[in-house]
Order: C-alpha cells, then sequence, then structure tokens
C-alpha cells in the first residue's frame, strides 16, 4: 500500500507542477532544520502556519511539505528544547529552505555524534560532553588539542613540547594500560584515524584545521564508547567538521602572533661560573686554566622573540540544492628556538547532495594537509645549560667552522681533535643542523544514508573512508661538527628517511527508528560490520655527510586488519526511561586464531526525573536525570608498533656478527621472544552520573563517579635467562584500576540586553592504582618502566610499576638531611636494614599524573566589547627535575678536559663527588600548577552593507602566566621526566575576523 500510495503521491505532484505552468496553486516545500551547530535536529515538526499542512524532519533533519499554498505563507519551527521559530518564504513551485534552532538550554540540549549516529545531550544514557567552536580557546590555536585544553572534565591534555605544531598527550579518565596504547580513538567525520604518527610528522591531528571544525564530541564511559569496542578502550573524541548552509557565506579570519620567552633555566653568569670553579678548584691549574673571558648567555643566544601568522578562508552556501563548504589555511609560525619554523596548508570540502527526494542523502568530506617542517636541534636547549659562559660562540679555528669547540689540548690548540663527550656548542648545533620534513596527508570518506522505502524509520548506511599520508625528510648534520665525529670522513651525517601509511576503512550498517505510542515508546536500534586495514612502509639510509661511507638501507614494511560487528538498541518508555545496549565483537589480526575476537558488551539506563510528575511544578529545578552504565571495552594498539606479537619471528644479524666459512661470510639470525597465547587486554568500566538545571537553567551541570579495572594487561618483561631469546617480551600481565569523579558547571550570570557573563568550571579526581603483576616476587613484584629513560644514571630508569603503586611511581632513594634542611652528600636511608646502600633499597614515591585537574572558562559581553579567558588547575602530579639533578659541583669539570656549567641547584646542594644523585627523591618536586591559558578581548563592529558584512578585531595572549612551586622550567611535563623541556612561549596575537 505504501508503494502504491508513493507512486500515486508522485504522479499528482508531477500532475500539479504541469498544472501550475498554467495556473499554479500549490507547490512544495522541502529543506531541513539544523541546530545552532549546524547539526540536524531529526522530529523537528515544521507547520504551514493557519493550515494542518505539516511535517517531521528524519534522521538526517530534512522535511518535505506537499500541498503548500501558492503565495506568502509562514512556516513555524518546533523542537522539544529549542526555541520555536517562524519564517516567511513564498510558494511558487518548488521552495527548498534551511531552518536554524537556538537551543532553549543550549548545553542540556546540545546534539551530540555517538558513534553511528547522534542523540541530543539531554537524551544521552552515557558519559558525553560537547565543545562547539564557539566554546573554542581564543588566540593563535595551531592543534585541536589548544582548541578545547580545559574545557572538559576527566581529560588531560598536555602538550609534549612548546614547539609550534607539537603534538600533545591527551588521557581521559587516566592512564588504562602499561604499554598499549592509552590514547583516545579520534574519529574525524567518521574516519578513525591510526594513532600511530607518520615519521617527521610534529602531531597527527594538524591534518584539521581548528577552524574547519564545528564541534567535538568526548565520549568517556564505556556505555558510550562500546559501540567502537577494541578501539574505544582509553576513550574517543569525535570531530565534526563544518559544513554548508542555505545563504552565501564567505568567512576570513587571519591572526598574527609574537612568541617570547618566559623565563631561562637558571645558570650561574660568567663571572658567578668563575668564581665558582676558582672556589671549588683553587689551585688546579689545569682546571681553572680553561676559564675563559667571555661573558655568554648561551640561552639568548639560542632563542629569539618568534613571529607567526594564521589564515584561514572558508566559503559555503547552497548550489542548485547542493549544500557546500570550501576551506583553505595557511599557518606559519617560527619556534622561539632559533631555526625552527613550523608551516601548515590546508584544504577542506565538504558535499551533501540529496537524491530521491532527500530518501538518498550523500555526504562527501575530503581534506588534505601539506605540512613543511624545520625541525631545530634541540639538544642545543641542553647544551645552552652546560656551555660553559666564560666562552666565546665563535673563537677564530679553521677546523670547527670558527664555532668554540672543546678540544683535547684544551685552549692551547683551538683546532685539535674534539673532545667528543663534551658539551656541544649550542649555536653550532643550531646553524649546523638541516633537520627538515614534508607531510601531505588527506583523510576522506563518503557516507550514503538511504531511507529504505516500504518500511517506515529504517535506513541504510554506507560510510567508505581513507586515511593516506606520506612523509619524507633529512636529519643532515656538516662535517667538521664535535657530537658526530669520525675522523676518516671529517664526521657529520647525512639520514634520508620516508614513510607512507595507509589505512581504508569500510563499514554498513542498518538503522530502524520506531514510535510505539500505543505503548508509549519509541526504539531506536542500529546493526553493522566494520573492517579496517592499516599499511606502513618506509625506509631510512644514513651515511657520513660527505657520503664516503652508507649504513645499509632499513626498509620496512606492517600492516594489519580489524574486523567488527556492531550492534545498539536505543529504548525509551513513557519519554523519561531510557535504555541503551550496546555489543561489539571485534577481531585482530594481531593475535591468534583462537584470541583474535574479543566480545564487548555494555548497557546504560537514564531516568529524566524532570518529567515525572511530582517535580513539573518545581520552581527550582529546571532539568534532573539519573544515569548509570556498566560496560568493557578492549586494547590490542601496542606501544611498541608490534604487528605480530604472536608470531615467531628472526633478527638477520649485522655485518660485524656474520660466521665465516672459507672466503664467504654468512649472516646468522637471532629469534626473537614472542608469547603464542597474547590475548587482548580489556577494560570495565562502571559509572553513575547526574546531569541537572537549576533556575530555568541558568545553572547546569553534571556530575559523575567511576570505576575502570583493566585486566589481561599488556607490558613488556625480561625474558627467563639462559634463552636465545631477546631480552624482552611483550606478555598480559596483570591489571590496574581507575576510579575517580567529575563535576562540571556552567552558569549564565548575567543576561541583559547590554550585558552577558557566563562562567563554567569543571573539576576532575582520578586515581590510580596496579592492581597484580606477575612477577618474581609476587604481589611485590617491581617492574621498571623499560621507557622511562633519564640522564646520567647507569640504568637510565628512574620509574617503576609495583602493586599498590600508581603507574609509572618514581623509583628512587630515600634522602637524608641535616639538622638545617640540606641533602646530605650520598646521604640515603638504608629501608631493608642490611647495612648497604644499593638498588634494594629504592622505593616508589609519588606519580607523575595529577590526582585533581580544574579548568575554569569565563565569557563576559558589554554591548560590542567581549573579554574571554580559560585557565587549568592540575594538583598531586609531580616531576623528576633531571636538568637539577645534573647540576652539581661535581659537574664543573670533567677530567676529559672541559668545563660544564650547571643551574643554581647546585648551590643548594653542593655535592662534589655524589654518586647516586640523580636517583634520590630529593629532585622529586611537586608539579601542581595554575596556569592562565588564554586572555581575549574582542569588539564587534556595527554590521555593514545592508548587515551582511561582520567584522570582529581582538587582542589576546596565550600562556599567560604560571603559579606553580615547581623548581624547574616549567611544571607540566607529559610523563613526569623534566629533562631539557622545549619552552612553551608566552604568546601575543592580533586578530581579525571577517564574515559575509
Amino acid at each position: 500500500m505504501k508503494k502504491i500510495y508513493f507512486l500515486r503521491s508522485s504522479f499528482l505532484l508531477l500532475f500539479t507542477c504541469l498544472c501550475g505552468l498554467v495556473m499554479a496553486q500549490t507547490g512544495s516545500v522541502t529543506g531541513r532544520i539544523i541546530d545552532e551547530g549546524n547539526q540536524p535536529l531529526p522530529g523537528a515538526t515544521v507547520t504551514i502556519k493557519g493550515t494542518a499542512i505539516s511535517a517531521a524532519t528524519d534522521v538526517n533533519g530534512y522535511f518535505t511539505l506537499l500541498k503548500a499554498p501558492v503565495g506568502t505563507q509562514v512556516l513555524v519551527a518546533r523542537f522539544i528544547g529549542y526555541n520555536s521559530i517562524e519564517q516567511s518564504i513564498t510558494v511558487s513551485g518548488k521552495v527548498n529552505i534551511t531552518l536554524q534552532l537556538k537551543s532553549s538550554s543550549q548545553l542540556l540540549n546540545q546534539v551530540a555524534v555517538i558513534g553511528y549516529g547522534t542523540v541530543k545531550k539531554s537524551d544521552a544514557t552515557g558519559s558525553v560532553d560537547v565543545v562547539t567552536a564557539k566554546d573554542f580557546n581564543k588566540g593563535a590555536v595551531n592543534t585541536i588539542q589548544d582548541a578545547i585544553a580545559g574545557k572538559l572534565p576527566g581529560v588531560v591534555i598536555t602538550s609534549n613540547s612548546g614547539a609550534p605544531g607539537n603534538t600533545s598527550t591527551i588521557r581521559i579518565r587516566g592512564t588504562t594500560s602499561i604499554n598499549a596504547s592509552t590514547d583516545p580513538l579520534i574519529v574525524i567525520d567518521g574516519v578513525p584515524i591510526s594513532n600511530v604518527p607518520v615519521g617527521g610528522t610534529a602531531n597527527i591531528l594538524t591534518t584539521i584545521n581548528p577552524n574547519d571544525i564545528e564541534n567535538i564530541t568526548v565520549l568517556k564511559d564505556a556505555s558510550a564508547t562500546a559501540i567502537y569496542g577494541s578501539r574505544g578502550s582509553s576513550g574517543v573524541i569525535l570531530i565534526t567538521t563544518k559544513h554548508g548552509n542555505k545563504s552565501l557565506t564567505i568567512n576570513y579570519n587571519t591572526t598574527e602572533s609574537l612568541s617570547v620567552l618566559p623565563k631561562e633555566v637558571p645558570v650561574y653568569t660568567a663571572d658567578q661560573f668563575r668564581a665558582l670553579v676558582n672556589q671549588v678548584y683553587g689551585g688546579q691549574t689545569a682546571v681553572t686554566s680553561l676559564l675563559g673571558s667571555a661573558n655568554t648567555n648561551w640561552q639568548s643566544e639560542i632563542y629569539h622573540n618568534a613571529i607567526g601568522q594564521d589564515h584561514n578562508l572558508s566559503i559555503s552556501g547552497t548550489a542548485k540544492n547542493l549544500p557546500y563548504r570550501v576551506s583553505v589555511g595557511y599557518n606559519n609560525s617560527d619556534g622561539i628556538l632559533k631555526t625552527y619554523n613550523y608551516q601548515r596548508t590546508t584544504i577542506a570540502a565538504g558535499l551533501d547532495p540529496s537524491f530521491f527526494n532527500h530518501t538518498l542523502n550523500v555526504h562527501i568530506n575530503l581534506k588534505g594537509l601539506y605540512n613543511l617542517n624545520d625541525f631545530a636541534d634541540q639538544a642545543a636547549i641542553g647544551s645552552a645549560v652546560n656551555y660553559d659562559p666564560t666562552q666565546p660562540v665563535y673563537n677564530g679555528n679553521t677546523r670547527w667552522r670558527g664555532f668554540t669547540t672543546w678540544t683535547t689540548n684544551g685552549n692551547t690548540n683551538i683546532n685539535g681533535a674534539p673532545v667528543t663527550l663534551a658539551t656541544a656548542n649550542p649555536v653550532a648545533r643550531l646553524d649546523e643542523t638541516d633537520n627538515k620534513s614534508t607531510n601531505r596527508r588527506s583523510i576522506g570518506n563518503i557516507q550514503l544514508d538511504y531511507k529504505i522505502p516500504g518500511v517506515d524509520g529504517l535506513r541504510a548506511n554506507a560510510n567508505l573512508g581513507y586515511d593516506y599520508s606520506i612523509a619524507f625528510g633529512h636529519d643532515n648534520v656538516l662535517d667538521s661538527t664535535q657530537w658526530i665525529y669520525l675522523p676518516v670522513a671529517s664526521g657529520g651525517q647525512k639520514v634520508y628517511y620516508n614513510t607512507i601509511n595507509r589505512n581504508q576503512l569500510a563499514e554498513f550498517y542498518l538503522n530502524y527508528k520506531k514510535d510505539l505510542k500505543s505503548i508509549k515508546s519509541s526504539i531506536d536500534a542500529t546493526a553493522g560490520y566494520s573492517f579496517s586495514h592499516f599499511y606502513t612502509e618506509g625506509n631510512t639510509i644514513s651515511s657520513d655527510y660527505l657520503q664516503t661511507t652508507f649504513n645499509p638501507a632499513s626498509p620496512y614494511k606492517t600492516e594489519y586488519y580489524l574486523a567488527s560487528f556492531f550492534g545498539r538498541v536505543n529504548y525509551t518508555f513513557d519519554s523519561k526511561y531510557l535504555l541503551t545496549v550496546t555489543l561489539r565483537d571485534d577481531g585482530t589480526s594481531k593475535f591468534s586464531p583462537q584470541n583474535r575476537w574479543g566480545l564487548f558488551p555494555a548497557a546504560a539506563f537514564a531516568w529524566k526525573i524532570i518529567d515525572e510528575d511530582f517535580m513539573k511544578n518545581s520552581r527550582v529545578f529546571s532539568d534532573l536525570k539519573l544515569r548509570l552504565g556498566y560496560g568493557t571495552t578492549g586494547q590490542q594498539d601496542l606501544n611498541n608498533n608490534n604487528n605480530y606479537p604472536y608470531q615467531s619471528r628472526f633478527t638477520q644479524s649485522d655485518a660485524s656478527s656474520r660466521y665465516q666459512f672459507g672466503n664467504q661470510f654468512y649472516y646468522t639470525l637471532r629469534p626473537e621472544a614472542y608469547d603464542a597465547g597474547i590475548k587482548w587486554e580489556s577494560t570495565t568500566t562502571s559509572n553513575i552520573g547526574l546531569d541537572f538545571g537549576f533556575f530555568n537553567n541558568r545553572l547546569t551541570g553534571s556530575v559523575d563517579v567511576y570505576y575502570k579495572k583493566t585486566s589481561n594487561l599488556l607490558d613488556v618483561v625480561n625474558t627467563p635467562v639462559l634463552t636465545n631469546f631477546a631480552s624482552t617480551l611483550l606478555e598480559n600481565i596483570g591489571s590496574m584500576e581507575n576510579k575517580g569523579g567529575e563535576l562540571s558547571l556552567n552558569a549564565i550570570i548575567l543576561d541583559q540586553k547590554d550585558w552577558h557573563w557566563q562562567l563554567g568550571y569543571n573539576i576532575s579526581f582520578n586515581q590510580n592504582k596496579v592492581l597484580s603483576l606477575i612477577g618474581p616476587n609476587h604481589p611485590g613484584y617491581v617492574l621498571p618502566n623499560q621507557f622511562a629513560g633519564i640522564s646520567g644514571t647507569t640504568s637510565g630508569v628512574i620509574q617503576a610499576d609495583a602493586v599498590g603503586y600508581p603507574i609509572n611511581s618514581f623509583y628512587v632513594f630515600q634522602q637524608i638531611y641535616d639538622k638545617n634542611g640540606k641533602p646530605i652528600e650520598d646521604g640515603y636511608v638504608d629501608r631493608n636494614g642490611d647495612g648497604q646502600i644499593n638498588s634494594s633499597d629504592l622505593y616508589l614515591d609519588h606519580k607523575p599524573d595529577p590526582t585533581v585537574l580544574m579548568g575554569i572558562n569565563s565569557d563576559i559581553g558589554y554591548k560590542r566589547f567581549d573579554f574571554s579567558f580559560s585557565g587549568r588547575v592540575s594538583l598531586g602530579n609531580y616531576n623528576y627535575n633531571n636538568v637539577a639533578a645534573n647540576s652539581t659541583y661535581r659537574g664543573l669539570y670533567s677530567s676529559l678536559g672541559y668545563l660544564s656549567n650547571q643551574t643554581t641547584a647546585a648551590s643548594a646542594t653542593q655535592f662534589t663527588n655524589a654518586l647516586m644523585t640523580n636517583q634520590s627523591d630529593y629532585y622529586i618536586q611537586n608539579a601542581s600548577f595554575f596556569r592562565m591559558d588564554n586572555m581575549s578581548v574582542g569588539y564587534t563592529f556595527p554590521a555593514y552593507m545592508q548587515n551582511k558584512l561582520k567584522l570582529r578585531l581582538s587582542a589576546g595572549v596565550q600562556n599567560a602566566f604560571v603559579i606553580t612551586p615547581y623548581k624547574g622550567l616549567d611544571p607540566e611535563i607529559s610523563g613526569g621526566l623534566d629533562n631539557n623541556f622545549f619552552p612553551r612561549a608566552r604568546i601575543y596575537q592580533l586578530g581579525l575576523n571577517a564574515s559575509f
């Protein structure tokens, strides 16, 4: 019957249109209803005022009104939680229109992308946060991480360097693994991207220009992330880019910036250094004669004020019923470390055509990146701290390109052989290094959504996507350099590399929505299949600078596959009781067939208390919803990039390890350790949350409490002795937990004609603990962190994992102090009482991850002026101050014949013969901080050209100030190991935005 009705309606519509050539009496109106974020509003109603003609929007926000009276009509659009609007149109045939509704409760009624669908945030059953583009941090925002830092409770974003365009470490509700990846899954317009960076790429997210982003949704608990199964164990970040709208819009914005160094590492000046060397080594002419007469501030020599610029142009609109948006962006930023430069050119295009009367909707997204990096030699940062300040930058030598260089004959022969282990001239490191990379990347997909005729509410969705990137570059150092010295070929190096990543995605799912009004219910069911292929290949070639000797090329190829079946059912009863059940079955090629598949279920329940009869007359509450969630997700993304951990492998020996038989040399093969039974790491999460609103939603927020337990932890352990295997092995070894809570608040303090003041605040608490490890002394087994290397120690390890302690706790000796509170040299507590100090006396002390995080942001507007700021607080995080640990009186002079400057921390200890200083808990320092990330002021000019041209001028500062008890350069260090960190710049910017 429905098919007959469809044919009859089509015939009548065609007949009416033909008759309209003579005397048009009716027409048709088609269109789309979207929210403030240009996201579709499914279920919204559209009515022609004064008539009974109405329609409801489909899942993509589209509607069709037939038999619309000819002439001027008024459309009325309504959606629960949004302000209704009326708009006049002229009907004379076919009319297409886009209506945008504004939320009456902006935060609680945002549309959130939840994976294979969308949901109004007020209907979400899981822990979901949304940040829209207008809420992003202001200023010179180079990356997505910069845009949302401090905006989301439970989300820790730490930039790994102060270099422009550099990557950040993102953690959602703590660290859930020891060796497997704890990075969240990032999905861009439906395409999950790999967390493995391409060689020579500063940041895996640089592909996306922050100006192209419409909103970012973060899924935090298992009930929300389970639809992504194995890839969602550390949370999911869903990025939706901007799309076209009805009217032609041209937008251009530019930001000019000046970056300055906030402060320098406190070191001895040249005069102080001369006095100190003479004090400590008085009478030792072999030492004091090495002092020079110059006064050089080496940090001033390597840092400078840096200029940056960012330009973005976008055009969006609808051409012949085809919504489109195209954009281009260009960023060119120098780093405060001289010779560092970052350039990014991005292009993006989005098309959203529809066919067959909006029954087939197509979404095409294409994004491209062209990135040039000029990487300065960051080792110059440490060299600038330690190089003798009494020496000049140039000393007139002819062998070392004029740069002052420590030679074996001291000051008597400036053209002598170099002391290769001596501190290198930091200016030479910058000037003589040529380290550049070029990156090209494209991410795209085509998504087809088809409403299947004959079955009301049933639609099919197919998504084909790709992520392709290529990077190539070189890392060359001129010959006649001290730090890369080969006497035969005059030293130097040439390294050339290239990497290709090719990732492919194919997904298909069915979605069925049905309102069962007779039983006050509705159902939304999704079932589908996903297939992903990840492929990487590359090569590295190296030689000395004159290319007289080449090292063998190092080509590599690797790949893995993921296949998944998934399903989700959302059931709603009486519009106030919501139940979500999710199931995903993931298969990975990384594990053996016996352990290949992992089943990950989740369930969540929400109760809209505000809709109960006993709450309807409340004058205090305007929203109240209880959420309960439980689920399991998996992990197979390994940090060591080993895609074949369950298979036996053999490594070919190098040329020096060949066996000779007669005149022939033969390579040997060494077996690598492997575990054929390796399996999924899994994380189970329980979550209880409460969303609330007070006083007509002038104050809104949510509170969540969660518990996460990770089992079958994947980690690297030592192989048994007397085996022929490599020294380490990846295995499932234990479990850990994360438990905590989150609170977010948003208050509209003023909302008047001339004044507006919005204030946001969030706080989160997380406590991490290792529950079990497999080891020789279980449960007290201590597992050193293989990746927590530091300088100045024999073992090079300062962190470890042990049962009952947080992950990556610092593994140190307990310092003894004198009566004045000064640390006693080589004075450590004999914790096991055996009468000697050795590794058995090491203990676990503090952790690098914060216990409490807070974010605060405010937006104040007065008439055409606006002022905003955002800041963060981190409490309970500690750093190992490796810079201070390497600063002792003993380090002033080396018997190899050179002097080294120290930080002024050396005067606090005055250690002259310390043997184990670097592993003292004296250098584990409180790194809690309050950082003011952004402060911005702006002015919006009156609209010009009949309200079509809008201009806004803004000025601001990033990294305005930091308050901290930490004694190092910067308290915010990812992983807690502070060893010559690339300083974060203070950035002043001036911006202009023009919209037509």
